[in-house]
């Protein structure tokens, strides 16, 4: 099979298509023919020379952890899916490759209504948005801010937050502003004079802050609520430190056919940027790394 695997830990030039052996499911598991497969700021810190949990590389590594396809075999003792079903999971590595093998827990159908391009770049934003909701306690009628509201995460948040009854306040750049608004939040330019333009979009402050933009984002929202009311998504050196929190508790296939159905019923919009083959996955790492645009990379890849 054809993966897009990092060959060493570095740059972008470590990044190649390769020929693997095609993995065989075992007591358990299930093998799905990827059609789509997201690209996320985690392979391009895995490219670097950072493990993941639970995992380890092994070169050539095939990056991606979350993926669409057709399931093509089944392993003893599952029989909670069959052959052909059409599906979106997730992994801890190797979901950017023509086959990948995940515990049968690991997947749910995929709607008719979601593209296949929708479907690999789905799991990992809406589930982290989830995650990191549930441990911000948001109740109806509070008021959110989302930092870097126009990315993968962001979007997906700013949605939930509001299916959860909370009023969202989100910073993107200037091209971003209707795009926010589309969504139903209260756009605000990032930059200087950004903790003037948020007191005055809300008076009587904000009450918990989810952060995807780190450094001088993060630390603005020090000043406005409490450390243990922010989640930062990208800025994990200094969580501890400063007291604010990392998104916890791991993805589960339960949570993820409900924000699935969510999308299918119209209540959860998921753009995709942008979609590349196996062959330009350089040029995909490219995109992620300017940490710009709207919506999700996503690799095509059969």
């Amino acid at each position: 099979m054809r993966a897009a695997a990092a060959t060493r830990f570095g740059g972008i030039e470590v990044l190649d298509v390769v020929e693997l052996p095609i993995p065989e499911p075992g007591p358990g598991q299930v093998r799905v023919r990827v059609r789509a497969a997201g690209i996320q700021p985690f392979d391009l810190a895995v490219r670097g020379g950072w493990t993941p949990p639970y995992g380890s590389v092994d070169f050539p590594q095939p990056l991606g952890n979350e993926f669409a396809g057709v399931v093509d075999a089944v392993g003893e003792q599952v029989d909670t899916i069959e052959a052909g079903a059409e599906v979106l999971g997730f992994s801890v590595l190797n979901a950017q490759a023509e086959y990948v093998v995940v515990g049968a827990d690991a997947v749910t159908p995929k709607p008719p209504e979601m593209p296949w391009e929708v479907a690999g770049g789905f799991t990992a934003g809406t589930q982290t948005a989830t995650l990191a909701l549930d441990q911000l306690d948001l109740k109806p009628g509070q008021t959110l801010l989302v930092h870097a509201a126009a990315g993968s995460v962001g979007t997906a948040a700013v949605q939930l937050a509001q299916l959860r009854g909370a009023k969202v306040i989100g910073t993107a750049s200037p091209v971003n502003q209707d795009y926010l608004r589309s969504l139903g939040a209260t756009p605000v330019i990032y930059g200087e004079g950004l903790a003037d333009r948020i007191h005055q979009l809300a008076p009587g402050g904000v009450d918990a802050v989810l952060d995807g933009a780190g450094g001088a984002a993060l630390d603005l929202s020090l000043a406005l609520v409490a450390p243990a009311k922010i989640v930062t998504l990208v800025d994990h050196d200094r969580a501890a430190d400063l007291g604010v929190q990392l998104v916890h508790g791991t993805r589960s296939a339960e949570r993820l056919a409900g924000l699935a159905q969510l999308y299918a019923e119209g209540k959860l919009k998921f753009p995709v940027r942008r979609t590349y083959s196996l062959h330009e996955i350089q040029d995909a790492h490219r995109e992620v790394a300017t940490g710009h645009g709207r919506g999700k990379v996503v690799l095509i890849v059969g």
